[in-house]
């Protein structure tokens, strides 16, 4: 198959950084992939697996291989009594793949409307929005190990999902024994949509939406149409300002932690958690320390919502994955002091 030499990646990445691949494959069938794995030159190559580039950072060319997924199709495998079970290809946009579940009349995940990126790149980073994570909705995935070339199919179990983790964000050498960062590279993704389908409210969002229309028993539909409006008024689009969607993770605190956090500011936003701890909304962080709306070099703080990183450059002068992590280390700083929290990026930076 075809390998491209020096290929821009701008292009495949939603923060618009400007770097380049020392060699692309376009992936569109397991087989590809196999067939560069039996080239001589493959054990000696680093590669690195790229989805929709959504949630990425770049901070230089990227060496070795770049393996662009690419693989389509979307079908109903099964369909019981219980609910219906759907499989995408790693290729397929996700978004696009929501509204196709929604037009064939098979309801679940329309909570998770309008996230970018691809199938394949969702239980990476275990996505997830009002109410409703990946795993929730998951049943299983094909792979394809890099290493040997054998070809793996992993339940919720093996994928070790955690709040927008699995074992594809882990090196196989921590502490997790299977970890696959690196390792394994998505060819099929399956979903469980289970019957009957009971709508998820319970977010201030779509509860809002409820009082403003007075529909008080929305269907699939509705709440897909709610989730995309309430994301298009917060999140600009990447294709208008560069940006790879929520910067940071939601931090947990202790409720001693949060009572801590309460006496100095007693309008920081929290939810109670199912076990006992404290998710304090990052965003209200960011923002009370002043971040909203700020520069740094050519990377910035979206103005409406302080959880956004945008892209600010030009054409000529365009934004670099070091100002971007510049200016995310410089949020870190002001609130951890503020606050002694530490925040977590979300997107990985290469």
């Amino acid at each position: 198959m075809l390998v491209e030499k020096q290929v821009s990646l701008q292009p495949y990445n939603s923060f618009g950084i400007a770097a380049r691949a020392e060699q692309l494959a376009r992936i569109g069938h397991p087989s590809d992939l196999l067939g560069l794995m039996a080239q001589p030159e493959w054990g000696t190559s680093p590669h690195f697996v790229l989805g929709g580039g959504s949630n990425l950072v770049i901070t230089g060319d990227v060496p070795g291989l770049v393996l662009k997924v690419e693989i389509p199709g979307r079908c109903l495998v099964e369909e019981t009594a219980k609910g219906w079970l759907v499989e995408a290809g790693a290729g397929e946009n996700w978004h696009d793949f929501v509204a196709w579940t929604l037009a064939q009349g098979w309801p679940g995940l329309e909570n998770m409307a309008l996230i970018p990126g691809t199938v394949g790149a969702a239980p990476v980073q275990n996505i997830g929005a009002y109410g409703v994570e990946l795993q929730d909705r998951f049943h299983s995935l094909d792979a394809i190990d890099l290493v040997t070339g054998r070809s793996l199919t992993l339940d919720a179990a093996q994928c070790g999902f955690g709040y927008r983790d699995s074992v594809f964000k882990h090196a196989p050498s921590d502490e997790r024994s299977m970890g696959l960062a690196g390792r394994a590279l998505i060819t099929r993704v399956r979903f469980w949509l289970p019957k009957p389908w009971k709508p998820v409210l319970g977010y201030l969002d779509l509860e809002r939406k409820m009082e403003e229309t007075g529909i008080r028993h929305p269907d699939a539909q509705q709440i897909f149409d709610w989730v995309v409006a309430i994301r298009r008024a917060k999140l600009p689009d990447p294709a208008v300002i560069g940006n790879a969607g929520s910067f940071f993770k939601n931090p947990t605190v202790t409720p001693e932690q949060c009572a801590d956090i309460i006496a100095r500011d007693p309008k920081v936003v929290h939810y109670p958690m199912p076990d006992g701890s404290i998710k304090l909304a990052a965003g209200w962080l960011i923002d009370a320390c002043g971040w909203k709306g700020k520069t740094l070099g050519h990377a910035g703080v979206y103005e409406k919502q302080a959880l956004v990183l945008v892209n600010r450059g030009t054409p000529e002068r365009p934004c670099t994955g070091g100002e971007v992590m510049t200016l995310a280390k410089a949020i870190q700083t002001s609130v951890y002091e503020r606050f002694g929290i530490r925040l977590e990026p979300e997107p990985v930076v290469i």
